[in-house]
């Protein structure tokens, strides 16, 4: 293999290729971010989250293909993957995410004690993830848990400490999380089934769409109560409004439960990140 395809290779393993994972972990913790400082944040700390997220969701990404190397070859979608195809060995993924890990923690050191015990505990919840789906119906809820600790430490590097505000906003978007994980677990089903992994998708079984359209209820209830919680303006209501419609897309979107369409929907939910994050921007007083 050339350098040029082996390089190819570790961007593919990252998933630089398919930023969408990046931007679904960096909304939210700008979310964080903004709500924590009341405003624009202090652009060193601003700097260091946005690295983190470009750091470490590729980071995820290693470790879960680590964990389903021998799972992806027997799956439509990730047949490919380089792990998978032998592009990459083993050992090399584990060296990239061991070295991913160390430029993170370069970056975390740079923030107060309680940011870092934060990260640590989020960073045990990623490597534990890829292997939850062999034994629960819940990895999506795994998953939330533990990207999305970003959001309890954007308030602990900006505030020194974790408000409710801080924890609601935490539930709020690990619901998100189970939401779109679940859209895109129904693209999955079939093989999963076969390879006998477990997911939300396999659990709800034909009431998929009907829990999931109570799970974006409850979703923009807690959307609702966290713009009063902040005291935020109209503008980020609008932005609530904005939010309803795009999962009334994503439903419409999921009604045939469509491989394609089901990925589609679970890309749609970027636009959901940045819609609330424009309203946060605004919105705050």
């Amino acid at each position: 293999m050339s350098f040029k395809q082996k390089i190819i290779a570790y961007w593919q393993l990252m998933r630089f290729d398919k930023p969408i994972g990046i931007l679904l972990l960096l909304w939210p913790t700008l979310w964080g971010l903004w709500l924590a400082a009341n405003g624009m944040p202090p652009l060193p700390i601003l700097s260091i989250f946005i690295a983190g997220v470009v750091i470490m969701r590729p980071a995820g990404c290693v470790i879960n293909d680590i964990a389903d190397r021998k799972f992806d070859g027997h799956v439509s979608r990730t047949k490919l993957r380089p792990l998978a195809t032998g592009a990459v060995s083993l050992r090399e993924a584990i060296i990239l995410f061991l070295l991913l890990c160390f430029c993170g923690l370069l970056l975390v050191l740079q923030l107060n004690f309680l940011t870092i015990v934060i990260a640590g505990i989020a960073l045990l919840l990623s490597s534990i993830y890829p292997f939850t789906k062999r034994f629960i119906y819940f990895p999506q809820l795994i998953l939330g848990l533990a990207w999305y600790l970003a959001i309890p430490m954007a308030f602990a590097a900006i505030q020194g400490e974790v408000p409710i505000l801080g924890w609601i906003l935490y539930v709020t978007v690990v619901l998100w999380t189970v939401i779109f994980d679940t859209i895109y677990a129904i693209a999955d089903r079939e093989d999963d089934l076969h390879i006998q992994v477990k997911s939300l998708a396999i659990f709800f079984g034909r009431y998929e769409r009907f829990a999931i359209a109570v799970m974006q209820i409850f979703f923009l209830l807690l959307l609702i109560y966290l713009g009063f919680l902040a005291q935020l303006n109209s503008c980020y209501f609008i932005a609530c409004v904005a939010t309803l419609s795009l999962m009334i897309h994503q439903q419409y979107l999921i009604k045939n439960l469509k491989p394609e369409n089901c990925i589609k929907a679970f890309k749609n939910n970027h636009w959901i990140g940045l819609v609330i994050f424009i309203g946060i921007f605004f919105g705050i007083n």
